[in-house]
Formats: structure tokens, C-alpha cells, sequence
């Protein structure tokens, strides 16, 4: 069993003390890994929920790897990373956001120095029951006594309607949170302090701000907002904040020896910065507070001289900028970026290379990038079209289909540039070769509008030929073919790539899926609720197979058998098994279908559907809504009954495919004589979070299902099979009616014809019951 996947930027990671180590937040777990290789050398597991801080405790001596953590499961946790081994846990039942630890960057290594109590602060949710209050404030900022394992009872710093994320200076001196146009500032007590906390100050702004850093060692913030600007603020909180330590206050001074600052905020002056077309994503000063890093949409780091504002740029880095990470290493820094959003322009979702363990996944900068599931990590991305690196609100092409032959050695992309004003709309078929393992893929051709101004709805390949299929709305379907001219005298081809080679249409009807069977002998393409069968390389039909209640919208073939799996949404989505033989259906559920896996060799398929709930308004199951979570239901195309099923979380969005394991794969057995299993399923839920395992072993996998109220009814009562997934089936009183006997017929033969002709009984059964109708019944003579 393998998982993978994780996102490395929900939070920003840590450096450890010798800067050897990178401590990243992947989900329930922290990764350490190797500055120097790159590679996985230990993992923190223990919490329940996502991780959403990593403070990693300074110490000049560097032989220590110790770390705090913070999750949503209501635990900060003490680590030992370097064994790795768990410490300390202190459960303060309320999820925690985000974690500073101010204590932390003071002099830990002093023995003679008294031993004071470490306190950490906390942005935490409030999940009690807010009862009759009109506007309850969910967010609270909480101190925590790390030495006594505790929150500080009765302080709240302030209260949010959402939790907010923490950030403290380098120096452990201030605190800070930014809600809307306005910055919260306190001034953290000194270790020997009784005082509990310092009164806060604000700073405020006309846009909302996004991010901001205070000054290693000065009375200096700078932030962020969101149209891109960036406002520096010196010499805050000499009034406010002096006040606490029982100081004498500074005087105000004149508004006009203030300049920048607005109306009664406590700086002496602020400057403002604008290079940035969009919102500002991180700040981060240099460690000798010289300069300023500031990052954003356009991929660009940009260092801003402090004293003179004066800017320089570090080359586009390709996607957008999140955090900005010192290290004790001058020369080492760490650059998180955002991960490709495969669902912000991107309409076709996933695509499996099973023969060797890929994903293809559309990104929101126009790429492909190609995922090894088996050894998680990036392979290779290719670029699908131009893109502008100047951020943008506005989605101006969408990669709609990915496709990859059986030996992943071609592609066909299917994108859509979107008219501006009603105008420029354009459709392109894109067709890409290169070697089956190295997935650097080259453009081969390039079709505009090819089903005219029609959208395509599927494209597919041909096992075994170089030759594709794209069904449009429009109403027919294209067989594409590649044609290479021969060589010329000078060994150089004169022409090489795709065209059309024939066309197909059937009554009119939008063609919404195709596929080709196992060998490539068939071709199945929907035109909206029925099934056309096509002969290839006649393009000639052979059969229609009717119909279903909504428009099909996917098709796959089981393994090499001559049965197809379809799959329809809308208001009565429905999940059917067709056999070709006979023209009919097998089998069919009424159930929203995310995704359909075949086995290339075997009649066995998966499916990931969507579980239902009733309605609160009504409680009645012809009133069911559909959940987030959902169901993986493994068939077998001899029986309707599920061979195996998984309950998984987040399956809305998510896609599902057998894979192949090579022999080195980490899948295999312990023991070296024994086989990879042949039967491997991959499942990714919507947050690109993976799992591999096999769906005939009886070890069961554990999907991290999420307790939501349906899954919490479905424990409690015990249902099970057909129940677990569509409900009770209502109950009816039996009335009990007199029935007249029944007489059978003297004549069966008269009306053993009047059934559909696919449902004959066997000649035998004819015959003698025909033959027996025509001989005069006597009774023998005693």
C-alpha cells in the first residue's frame, strides 16, 4: 500500500539549526528532508488532522533537532526530529490554525540562567455551541503555557470571525495578525515579565492587506495588500507600546512630520511601495534587515533596498511565490511555490498511464505535468500553449481533454481559448509524440476548429494503431490517422503528422463519449443516450444499443471482453453494463458515477461514486443530495453484486485507475519470491491525495474517511451492502388478497413468442413443449 500526494505548501516549512534538514508540513504528517539530495530521511507522524505549524527550537550549539508542531487535530507535539521520536503532546482540544513561539529566539543555551516557562501563542477556532448569539466570533487568538501543557485560562488576545494566521518578528519581540485593512501589533512580555501581554496596537490601510514582516532588529513592519502595493512603517509603537514597560510615552508628533501615516497610528512615517500587478503573497527582511523579499502571481522574487526603495529582480521562477524561509546558512533560502491548480482552467481532470504508474494532470499554468504515483514525485512537464506570466483574473484558455495512447508514447490535448467580448473564441486539437518513459513530449500537429465552432466532448486512442478518435457536440465524430510521407532524395520526409481520415454521424445527435475496445476491432461512441457500435477502418455502423434516461457521458470497455461500461449524470444519473453480443443491457444503478477504472486483462472494473444523503427538509429518499465522499464499488461483469467496497473521503473531483508495478516497485512482497499483484488500484481525491492497493487482497486500506454526519449514520445503524449505499428501502404493509388458481395452458406455445427475442428459451424447450401441444392426451387403461 502506498500514499502520496501531499501538498509541501499548506504551511511554511523550517530550517533545522545546522541547515541540513527541511522540515515541510505534507498533510498529517512532517517530511524531513535532505538540503543537499533532496531525498525523504525521516517522518513526524502522530497527528490526526493537518499540520499547520513546524517551529523548529534555535540553539547555537546545532546538535540538538528539536520541533514543535501545531494541527487542526487540537495537539501541539515536541519532536525530536534527528531519532525522530515524540516527546511531548498537549491537547488543547480546539483546532489550531497557526503557532508562534516567541520564547524560542532567546538564549537557550545559558544553564546558569533561572529556567522560565515557555509560552506559545495560538490562533485557534472556537467550536462550542455560539446558542442564540447573533454573531459569533469563531476565531481567537490564545496563549499557551508549553511547561504546564495548558492554555493561560481567562486571555484572549482577540477574537475573529474566522481564525487568522500568526506571524512574529525574528527577534521574538512582536506579535502580529492582519484582519482586513487593519494590522494587530503587540508587544511580546520579557521571559521575567508577570505582565501577560502588552496592549496591541493597530496600523491601518484603505485595501486589504495579505501579508506582512516585521524588522530583524528595528521598530519596522512592512505588508502587503491586495492590489499589489507594499507599505513600510518605521518607528511604530514608540507611544503605544512604551506604555506597558511603564516608560514615559513619547509625544505625538505633528501630522506633518509623519508623513505617510494615516490619522492616529503610532509610526513615525510610511512609504509605499508598487511593482507588483497583483495581491502581494509573502514579505520576508533580509537577516541583516537591509533589504526586503516580497513575492506574488507573477513568479518573480523581487529585493527591495530598504533605505532607497531602489529594486532588483531574480528570473522568472514560473509559478506563483507563497513563503520565504531563512536559514542559519546565509547562502541557503527556501522558495516555496503553489502548486499547479489542476481545477482553475481545467475542465478534463485526470489521465492514467497504467502501464507505468503515471498521472497526467492539467495545470492552471497550461501545462501536462506527469506524476510517477509509484515513486511520488514529478517526472516531466510539458508547456500546452503560451502563457502570460502577468497574473490574471480572468481564465483565458482551458485545457478541456487529455488523452494518452496505450504505451504513453502519444498525446492528443483538446484546449479552448475564450472569446474576449464575444469575439476570438478558438478550439484546438493537438496531437504530441515522444518516447514512452522519458514523457518529454513534442508537438506534432496542431488542428484549429476541428468539428467546425463545436466543442469536442472525448478523444480516445486506438490500441495497437496510430489512429484517434474526437466526438464533438456538434454531431459527428473524426478518425484521425498519421500520415508520414516517404523519405526524399535528400532523406528528409516532406510531410509527417495527423489528419482526418474519415467522419461519422448518427441521426444528428451531439456525440458525447467514445472508446475503443480492448483490441481495437470497436468502436463505441454515445450520440447523447444511446450507444453506436462502428466498424474502424469501414467507418461503418454495426449496431446501436439503446437507451438511457440523461446523456451518456463516459465509456469504457471491460479488459478485452465484449462488454462497455457507461456512466450519465443530471437528474437521474445512472451507472449501466452493456453487452455487445446482444445488444442489451446487463445490469444498470441508479448512482452519480466521478470515475471508471478497467482491467486491462481481466472482466473486473471499479468505480468511484458518490454517496447520497437526504435532505434535511425532507427526509424521504427520493429527496437525496450528494456528499463530498463517496464510494469505490469493485464489479465483476458476470455479477451486479460488488466484489469489494471502500468508503473514501473527498471523492467529488477525484479519479481512480489500475496501475502496473514493476518489480522494483516498493509494493512488492517482503519476501523476494513472491509476485507484485496484478490487480493495483490508484485512487486521488480532490486534494490530489493518493493511494495505491490491492483490490483483491483482504487487507483493507485506510482511506482517512472523514466522521461526517452521513458516514456517522451509517456506523451507528449498521448498514451494510446495498443499504450502505442507496438507503433502506421503504417499507410496505402486505395486503392479502384471494387469488384465483392458476391453470396452465394446454397451448403454451401460443404465447412462449410474445417475450423479446434476446430472451428465447432454448430450442430444447420449444420443441418438446410444441410437439407435446399437437399429441392427443389419453388416459391409460387400468
Amino acid at each position: 500500500m502506498l500514499h502520496g500526494g501531499k501538498s509541501y505548501v499548506s504551511s511554511p516549512p523550517a530550517v533545522s539549526n545546522d541547515s541540513k534538514c527541511l522540515l515541510v508540513c505534507t498533510g498529517n504528517t512532517v517530511s524531513v528532508f535532505s538540503v543537499s539530495t533532496g531525498l525523504l530521511i525521516n517522518e513526524l507522524e502522530g497527528h490526526q488532522a493537518l499540520v499547520t505549524s513546524v517551529v523548529v527550537v534555535l540553539n547555537t550549539a546545532k546538535l540538538f533537532n528539536y520541533c514543535w508542531t501545531s494541527s487542526l487535530d487540537g495537539t501541539i507535539r515536541y519532536w525530536d526530529f534527528g531519532a525522530p521520536e515524540l516527546l511531548k503532546t498537549i491537547d488543547i482540544k480546539l483546532p489550531i490554525f497557526s503557532m508562534v513561539i516567541p520564547g524560542l529566539l532567546s538564549n537557550q543555551d545559558d544553564k546558569d540562567s533561572k529556567q522560565h516557562d515557555l509560552f506559545a501563542y495560538v490562533s485557534i477556532e472556537d467550536i462550542s455551541d455560539p446558542g442564540n448569539k447573533p454573531k459569533h466570533m469563531r476565531g481567537q487568538i490564545r496563549k499557551c503555557n508549553l511547561t504546564a501543557s495548558k492554555l493561560v485560562r481567562g486571555l484572549i488576545l482577540k477574537e475573529n470571525e474566522q481564525p487568522e494566521f500568526l506571524t512574529g518578528s525574528p527577534s521574538g519581540e512582536f506579535l502580529g495578525v492582519q484582519n482586513k485593512r487593519t494590522l494587530h501589533i503587540w508587544k511580546v512580555p520579557a521571559v521575567d515579565s508577570k505582565l501577560p501581554l502588552a496592549k496591541k496596537m493597530k496600523l491601518h490601510h484603505t485595501k486589504n492587506f495579505t501579508t506582512f514582516a516585521f524588522h530583524p532588529n528595528k521598530s519596522i513592519v512592512a505588508a502587503g495588500d491586495i492590489s499589489g502595493r507594499i507599505l513600510v512603517w518605521r518607528g511604530f509603537g514608540h507611544r503605544t507600546l512604551s506604555e506597558v514597560d511603564g516608560k514615559t510615552p513619547a509625544k505625538r508628533k505633528h501630522e506633518d512630520d509623519r508623513p505617510g501615516v494615516r490619522g492616529d497610528d503610532d509610526a513615525e512615517s510610511c512609504s509605499t511601495w508598487h511593482w507588483h500587478s497583483s495581491e502581494v503573497k509573502f514579505l520576508s527582511f533580509s537577516i541583516d534587515g537591509a533589504y526586503l523579499y516580497s513575492g506574488g502571481n507573477e513568479g518573480v522574487l523581487v529585493l527591495w533596498q530598504l533605505d532607497t526603495g531602489k529594486r532588483k529582480f531574480l528570473p522568472q521562477i514560473g509559478s506563483p511565490l507563497l513563503y520565504f524561509v531563512h536559514s542559519p546558512d546565509p547562502t541557503l533560502s527556501v522558495l516555496p511555490c503553489s502548486l499547479p491548480d489542476m481545477w482553475s482552467g481545467v475542465a478534463g481532470g485526470f489521465n492514467f498511464d497504467r502501464s507505468a504508474g503515471l498521472v497526467a494532470l492539467p495545470t492552471e499554468n497550461y501545462r501536462i505535468q506527469f506524476y510517477n504515483l509509484l515513486h511520488d514525485r514529478e517526472v516531466s512537464e510539458v508547456q500546452i500553449c503560451e502563457r502570460n506570466h502577468q497574473p490574471s483574473d480572468d481564465i483565458t484558455v482551458v485545457v478541456n481533454l487529455v488523452s494518452l495512447s496505450v504505451d504513453g508514447s502519444l498525446m492528443s490535448t483538446v484546449e479552448t481559448r475564450l472569446p474576449e467580448d464575444g469575439v476570438g473564441g478558438l478550439i484546438c486539437l493537438k496531437f504530441w509524440a515522444s518516447e514512452a518513459q522519458k514523457k518529454d513530449f513534442k508537438l506534432s500537429t496542431i488542428v484549429y476548429e476541428p468539428h467546425r465552432d463545436a466543442g469536442i466532448s472525448a478523444i480516445a486512442f486506438r490500441p495497437g494503431r496510430q489512429m484517434v478518435v474526437s466526438s464533438s457536440y456538434g454531431g459527428d465524430f473524426k478518425m484521425w490517422v498519421h500520415n508520414s510521407t516517404p523519405k526524399s532524395r535528400d532523406n528528409v520526409r516532406e510531410y509527417s503528422g495527423w489528419v482526418c481520415h474519415s467522419v461519422g454521424s448518427y441521426k444528428g445527435q451531439p456525440m458525447t463519449a467514445a472508446a475503443f475496445s480492448g483490441d481495437g476491432s470497436v468502436l463505441a461512441v454515445a450520440a447523447e443516450s444511446v450507444i453506436t457500435l462502428w466498424d474502424p477502418d469501414m467507418n461503418s455502423l454495426v449496431g446501436v444499443i439503446g437507451e438511457t434516461p440523461t446523456p451518456i457521458l463516459s465509456l469504457s470497455f471491460a479488459g478485452m471482453s465484449e462488454y462497455v461500461v457507461s456512466t450519465s449524470h443530471g437528474s437521474r444519473p445512472q451507472l449501466s453494463l452493456w453487452c455487445l453480443s446482444k445488444l442489451t443491457r446487463s445490469w444498470s444503478y441508479n448512482m452519480s458515477i466521478e470515475a471508471v477504472a478497467c482491467m486491462e486483462n481481466d472482466t473486473s472494473f471499479a468505480v468511484l461514486a458518490l454517496l447520497s444523503a437526504p435532505n434535511d427538509s425532507n427526509e424521504s429518499d427520493k429527496n437525496l443530495t450528494v456528499t463530498e465522499d463517496g464510494v469505490i464499488l469493485l464489479f465483476d461483469i458476470s455479477s451486479p453484486v460488488p466484489r469489494a467496497t471502500w468508503l473514501v473521503r473527498k471523492a467529488k473531483g477525484g479519479g481512480l485507475s489500475f496501475v502496473q508495478a514493476s518489480q522494483e516497485s516498493h509494493l512488492k512482497p517482503k519476501n523476494s519470491d513472491a509476485v507484485v499483484p496484478s490487480a493495483l488500484l490508484a485512487y486521488i481525491n480532490s486534494d490530489h491525495e493518493y493511494l495505491i492497493f490491492d483490490s483483491l487482497s483482504k487487507e483493507q486500506p485506510d482511506f482517512y474517511l472523514s466522521k461526517t454526519k452521513e458516514g456517522m449514520a451509517l456506523e451507528e445503524s449498521g448498514r451494510s451492502g446495498y443499504a450502505s449505499i442507496f438507503g433502506e428501502l421503504p417499507q410496505f404493509e402486505l395486503k392479502t388478497t384471494s387469488h384465483a388458481p392458476i391453470i396452465p395452458s394446454e397451448r403454451p406455445w401460443e404465447t412462449i413468442f410474445s417475450g423479446p427475442s434476446h430472451a428465447l428459451p432454448p430450442l430444447t424447450k420449444l420443441c418438446s413443449d410444441f410437439l407435446e401441444s399437437l399429441l392427443e392426451k389419453r388416459t391409460s387403461a387400468t
